[in-house]
């Protein structure tokens, strides 16, 4: 049986690519994270995939993970952050 088959490699990917975006924060590593996190489920569930349909699963996971938290952690539409005062003063 192939590595990307089996679902506790992708929980693995998971929890290493969660430990990457607490050490470089931008939500980049967080969307992958949470595309291996559900394809790891999906496959724990029973589901089988061969390796392009698995890294196109991932790809698309990922993708929407990253969108949704784009939308939901957004500032409000029109909004923009200003900056009063320097943290050295």
């Amino acid at each position: 049986m192939s590595l990307w088959t089996e679902w506790w490699f992708w929980m693995s990917a998971a929890l290493a690519l969660a430990t990457l975006e607490v050490l470089v924060p931008g939500f980049i590593s967080l969307g992958f994270a949470i595309g291996a996190l559900v394809l790891g489920t999906l496959m724990l569930l029973g589901l089988s995939f061969s390796l392009p349909i698995t890294l196109l699963i991932f790809a698309v996971l990922s993708l929407i993970a990253y969108i949704g938290m784009r939308y939901f952690f957004a500032l409000p539409k029109g909004q923009v952050k200003h900056w009063d005062r320097d943290i050295n003063e």
